[in-house]
């Protein structure tokens, strides 16, 4: 199991569910989904995120509980009359791949990148159907989007998505929140290359209007440069 950074989320106009699923909407056909893990005493929260089109549900990594992995199916389906035809997952840690194979059982198409699915094998985690070899340009129903590999940060393979009509940045676990003290779990990260990979996708994504971080409070917008703060601030400690 990996915990990146931990702490507690409350959205606004969030749909909770005993604190196991919330789902709050984001603008337009977008909804932020948060599922919990307990560590130690507490449970921690991870973000995900959803799309309605025309054509189907598509969800953008996946609940960390893996009690939650058919009540968001079927919350999405009464919600929104539609089902989940796609789950893409931006790095191979167990919160953003642990339901894959659930899902892909259930007809829903699965996607990460080759190299997320190398490092899936290598560490046992859950595998998706199809492959992407490289950055990918997605149009499911009415939206169109895209994924973008960087570079190495919080793993080797993290990636994230854009949505160029709504300008809306799907981070996860690269991005930390404005409430991240630290930068979290390391075991995997690559701390001399986050920096660099951060400012790659600020050059190449300006101004976005939303950032959805992979753990706590995705709201604030200041979240990239916030990174990069804790990565100065890391780096220090280490001289």
């Amino acid at each position: 199991m990996s915990l990146l950074s931990l702490g507690y989320v409350g959205s606004a106009n969030a749909q909770a569910l005993g604190h196991k699923l919330e789902i709050s909407h984001l603008t337009g056909d977008f909804y932020v989904y948060t599922t919990y893990q307990k560590y130690g005493d507490q449970l921690f929260p991870s973000n995900s995120m959803y799309l309605v089109t025309k054509a189907g549900a598509v969800l953008f990594d996946v609940p960390w509980d893996s009690t939650q992995f058919q009540p968001l199916l079927d919350s999405i389906a009464i919600k929104h009359h539609q089902k989940v035809v796609l789950c893409l997952a931006t790095h191979y840690h167990e919160d953003r791949t642990g339901a894959l194979e659930f899902y892909k059982q259930k007809g829903i198409k699965t996607y990460t990148t080759r190299q997320t699915d190398l490092l899936s094998q290598q560490h046992k985690e859950h595998r998706a159907q199809y492959l992407m070899d490289g950055d990918t340009t997605f149009t499911i129903g009415q939206y169109t989007f895209q994924t973008y590999y960087a570079g190495a940060g919080h793993s080797a393979d993290n990636i994230v998505v854009w949505f160029p009509k709504e300008k809306i940045l799907y981070g996860g676990c690269l991005i930390k929140s404005v409430e991240a003290k630290d930068l979290g779990n390391l075991s995997d990260a690559h701390v001399g290359a986050w920096a660099k990979t951060i400012k790659k996708i600020q050059h190449k994504f300006p101004k976005p209007k939303y950032i959805i971080t992979g753990h706590q409070d995705w709201t604030d917008t200041r979240s990239m440069e916030h990174t990069l703060y804790l990565i100065k601030q890391y780096q220090r400690k280490q001289q």
